[in-house]
C-alpha cells in the first residue's frame, strides 16, 4: 500500500521534489477533515459514513512512508513536524471529546493508536503528543460496555508496549512528569519541556527543509473549528491523576468481553517493567494496588452471605485468563460472583508472581490489608456459624489458588502471626490462627470439617513457617520422650511386641486377640528391615480381626496404601528439601531436666478429635485422619518420631498418635460386646459406604462407620511409615515395595 501511495505521488507530480507532495498532500487531506467541520450541516452522520476514516488513513500511510524514505536521517521529516507544530493530535482529541460525528471517538482512538505504532520516531517525548494522549486516556474508561472499549484497549496496549521498550517512559506517560534519570529531549528533534510552551504555540518555522511558504498562512490547523463544536467541548479537562494509564487499564479489566483479558495482560506489562525507580514510582505515585485489592473486595462483597463449601469447591482452579464459571457445572446462586472473585484474585496472584519485587511486595500487603484483614478476618471470627462457614471455605480456595511466593508469606503472618515461641497449655489466643484450631473442635461440625480442610491445603504449602507453627516447635527438644534411661541403639531393642506397654494383659482379657502379622519382609541386620516392618505390623495390627472388614471384601489395601503413600511422600519431600530438615532428631540430655510437654493446640485438637472417632460423623473423621496423614508424611525425624514410632518410651502425661490409638481401641473392645451381631453390622456399613449396597440408617451406625475409617486410618499409616524407611537416612533414594510385600 505504501509503495503504490509512493508510486501515485511521484507520477502526479513528476519532477517535484517528493518530500514537497508528501507533505502537501498531507496537508490536503488535514484540510480536508477540517473542512468537514465548517461545511457540514448534518450532526447525525456517523463518522464512518465521511470520509475522515479515509484521510485519516491516507495522513497514517504518509507518515510512514516519509519516515521509511529518510531512514538514514533519524529526524522528523517534513510531515510529521507539522504534525506535531500544528498540535493535530491535539485538535483530534478535542474532536473525539466532542463525540463529533457520532463515532468520531472511535476513529481518534484509532488513529493514535496506529500513529504511536507504527511511526518509529520517539513521539511521547514530545508535549504536543504527549498532552493529547493525557487527555485521551481521560475520554476513555467511561465504564464497562462503553462503545469504544475495543479501541481503548487498543491503544492503551500500544502505551504498554512503549513503557516495555523504555520503562523509563513509565512515569512520564502515567502523570506527564520528566522521565526519571534521563533529560528530554531524548532526540535532536524533540521538544523540551521548557521550550514547548513558545515553540508549540508558533506556526511551524518557515525555514524548514521542504517547507512550502503558502503552508504557513493555513496556520496551526483549523482556527475558526471550535465555533463549530458543541459547547460542553470548551470546559476544562480533568485534574492531573484523575484519570491515567493504570486507571484506564483497570476500568477496562473490569469489561465483560474479551477486552478484559487484553487490558490484563497491559497492567502486567506494566507491573513487570525492569526498572527500579519505574517500579517505585508506579507504587508511590498511582493507586494501582489499592484499586486492585479495593476491587477484589468489592467482588467479594458481591457474592451471597451463604455459599455451600461444596459448591465452592466445584469451582476450584478458576483461571484469570478464564474467569467465567464452566457452563457444564450444576448452577447454583451467586457462581457467577463466585467466579469472578476467585478469577480476579488468581489475577492478583499472578500479577505479584510476575511483578518486579517493589510492585510485588506493595500489592501482596494491600491485597493482606485490604482482603484478609480488613474482609475476611472480622467474618472468620463471627459469631454467626453461616458467616465462619462461607469464609472458612473461601479462604480454603484461596489458599489453593495461592502460588506467589511473596502473597504466599502475607497469608502466613496473617493465619499464623510473627510470633515464633512454643505455645502454653494456658496461653490464650492470640492469633487468628489459634481461633481457627479451636475451630477444628467446633461444636458445629460443618465448621469444624472446613476448618479441617483449611488446613490441610496449609500443610501443603511449600513454607516451612506452617508445620514449624503448628507442630515442629513444640517438638523441639524432645520433651515428650521420657528422661533418665538410655536411648536404644536401633529399633531392635524395643521391638517385642508382649513388651509394649500399650498391649498389656487387660488388653487381651477381652477376649479379642491382635490379628495375625502380615508376612514379613526377610530381615536384614544391615539395613534395619526388620525394624521398619515391626513398625508397619504395630500399626496393621492395632485393630483385632473382629472389627476388620477389608478381608471379607478381597480388598487389598495395604498395597494400594503404599502406593499413593510413596507418591505423596515424594512430593512432599520435594516440597521441604530446601529447609535444611536434620537427619535425625536431636540427641536427648540425661541431665537436663524435665520439663513439662505440650503437643500444641493443634497435634491436642486433633488427638482431641481422634480419641473420639467412635462418636463423630463419618465425613469428620475422614477429614481428621486426613490431616494426621498429611502430617505424618513429613520427613522430619521429630514428627517421624512422635507420630509414627509406637516404641518411643513418652515422658509421664504425655500422649503420642500411637498412644491415643490404643486407647481408641480399648474403648472399641468394650463397645463391641454391647453391640449385637456386631461383625455382620459391620461389614453392612462398609458395603454401604462403599456404594455397594443401598444405605440404610442401622443401630450404632456412628460407631461402626468409625471402626470402619480406624482400620482404613491403621493401614494409611503402616504405609506412610513403610515409605519413609529409613526415617533418619535420605528420603528419596528407594523404590517402591513389591504389591503384596510388606
Amino acid at each position: 500500500m505504501l509503495s503504490r501511495l509512493g508510486a501515485l505521488l511521484q507520477e502526479a507530480v513528476g519532477a517535484r521534489e517528493p518530500s514537497i507532495d508528501l507533505l502537501q498532500a498531507f496537508v490536503e487531506h488535514w484540510k480536508g477533515i477540517t473542512h468537514y467541520y465548517i461545511e457540514s450541516t448534518d450532526e447525525n452522520t456517523p463518522a464512518k459514513k465521511t470520509d475522515i476514516p479515509w484521510r485519516l488513513k491516507q495522513m497514517l500511510d504518509i507518515l510512514v512512508y516519509e519516515e521509511r524514505q529518510q531512514v538514514s536521517s533519524g529526524e522528523a521529516g517534513p510531515c510529521l513536524e507539522y504534525l506535531l507544530q500544528h498540535k493535530i493530535l491535539e485538535t483530534l482529541c478535542t474532536l473525539g471529546k466532542a463525540e463529533y460525528p457520532p463515532g468520531m471517538r472511535q476513529q481518534v482512538f484509532q488513529f493514535f493508536s496506529k500513529v504511536l505504532a507504527q511511526v518509529q520516531h520517539p513521539l511521547l517525548h514530545y508535549l504536543s503528543v504527549h498532552r493529547p494522549v493525557q487527555k485521551l486516556l481521560r475520554l476513555g474508561g467511561a465504564g464497562p460496555g462503553s462503545l469504544t472499549e475495543k479501541e481503548e484497549v487498543q491503544f492503551t496496549s500500544v502505551l504498554c508496549s512503549k513503557i516495555q521498550q523504555d520503562p523509563e517512559l513509565l512515569a512520564y506517560i502515567l502523570e506527564g512528569k520528566k522521565i526519571i534519570g534521563k533529560k528530554t529531549p531524548r532526540e535532536p528533534t524533540a521538544l523540551p519541556e521548557d521550550m514547548t510552551g513558545s515553540r508549540d504555540k508558533d506556526c511551524p518555522r518557515s525555514d524548514a527543509p521542504g517547507r512550502d511558504p503558502g503552508l504557513d498562512r493555513e496556520h496551526c490547523g483549523v482556527p475558526a473549528l471550535s465555533s463549530h463544536l458543541p459547547a460542553e467541548t470548551e470546559g476544562p479537562d480533568n485534574g492531573p491523576g484523575e484519570s491515567n494509564l493504570i486507571t484506564s487499564l483497570l476500568g477496562l479489566c473490569k469489561s465483560k468481553s474479551r477486552v478484559a483479558l487484553k487490558a490484563r495482560e497491559n497492567v502486567l506489562l506494566l507491573v513487570s517493567v525492569a526498572s527500579p525507580a519505574a517500579a517505585t514510582y508506579l507504587i508511590q505515585s498511582t493507586s494501582c494496588c489499592v484499586v486492585v485489592a479495593e476491587h477484589l473486595c468489592q467482588l467479594y462483597r458481591s457474592m451471597p452471605a451463604f455459599l455451600d463449601p461444596a459448591d465452592i469447591a466445584t469451582l476450584e482452579g478458576i483461571s484469570w485468563r478464564l474467569p467465567s464459571a464452566p457452563s457444564d457445572e450444576a448452577s447454583f446462586p451467586g457462581k457467577e460472583a463466585l467466579a469472578a472473585f476467585l478469577g480476579w484474585f488468581d489475577y492478583c496472584d499472578h500479577l505479584i508472581t510476575e511483578a518486579h519485587a517493589v510492585v510485588a511486595d506493595a500489592l501482596a500487603k494491600a491485597v493482606a490489608e485490604k482482603l484478609f484483614v480488613e474482609t475476611l478476618q472480622p467474618q472468620l471470627l463471627h459469631v454467626s456459624e453461616q458467616t465462619i462457614l462461607t469464609s472458612t471455605a473461601l479462604l480454603t480456595a484461596l489458599l489453593r489458588q495461592l502460588r506467589s511466593p511473596t502473597l504466599l508469606q502475607e497469608a502466613m503472618t496473617f493465619l499464623l502471626g510473627t510470633d515464633q515461641q512454643p505455645a502454653a497449655t494456658e496461653d490464650s489466643p492470640h492469633t487468628l490462627g489459634t481461633h481457627l484450631i479451636m475451630h477444628c473442635d467446633h461444636l458445629s461440625d460443618e465448621i469444624s470439617i472446613a476448618t479441617l480442610r483449611l488446613f490441610e491445603e496449609l500443610l501443603q504449602k511449600p513454607h516451612e513457617r506452617v508445620i514449624r507453627s503448628l507442630v515442629l516447635q513444640n517438638l523441639e527438644g524432645r520433651l515428650y520422650v521420657a528422661r533418665g534411661s538410655p536411648e536404644p541403639e536401633n529399633y531392635e531393642d524395643t521391638l517385642d511386641l508382649e513388651e509394649d506397654p500399650y498391649f498389656t494383659d487387660g488388653f487381651l482379657d477381652s477376649g479379642l486377640q491382635p490379628s495375625t502379622k502380615p508376612p514379613s519382609a526377610p530381615a536384614t541386620s544391615s539395613d534395619g528391615r526388620t525394624a521398619v516392618t515391626e513398625i508397619v505390623n504395630s500399626f496393621l495390627c492395632l485393630v483385632p480381626e473382629e472389627a476388620k472388614t477389608s478381608a471379607f471384601l478381597e480388598e487389598n489395601g495395604y498395597d494400594t496404601y503404599v502406593h499413593d503413600a510413596y507418591g505423596l511422600f515424594q512430593e512432599c519431600s520435594s516440597r521441604v528439601a530446601p529447609w535444611g530438615w536434620p537427619l535425625g532428631p536431636v540427641p536427648l540430655d540425661s541431665h537436663e531436666p524435665e520439663r513439662p510437654f505440650f503437643e500444641g493446640r493443634f497435634l491436642q485438637v486433633l488427638f482431641d478429635r481422634m480419641a473420639r472417632i467412635l462418636d463423630q460423623p463419618y465425613s469428620l473423621n475422614l477429614q481428621v485422619t486426613s490431616v494426621l496423614s498429611r502430617l505424618a508424611l513429613f520427613p522430619h525425624p521429630h514428627i517421624h518420631e512422635y507420630l509414627l514410632d509406637p516404641y518411643i518410651s513418652l515422658a509421664p502425661g504425655c500422649r503420642s498418635l500411637f498412644s491415643v490409638l490404643v486407647r481408641v481401641i480399648g474403648d472399641l473392645m468394650q463397645r463391641i460386646q454391647r453391640v449385637p451381631q456386631f461383625p455382620g453390622k459391620l461389614l453392612l456399613v462398609r458395603k454401604q459406604l462403599m456404594g455397594q449396597i443401598p444405605g440404610e440408617h442401622l443401630d450404632h451406625q456412628t460407631l461402626l462407620q468409625g471402626v470402619v475409617v480406624l482400620e482404613e486410618f491403621c493401614k494409611e499409616l503402616a504405609a506412610i511409615a513403610f515409605v519413609k524407611f529409613p526415617p533418619h537416612g535420605p528420603h528419596l533414594n528407594f523404590s517402591p515395595p513389591p504389591e503384596g510385600q510388606v
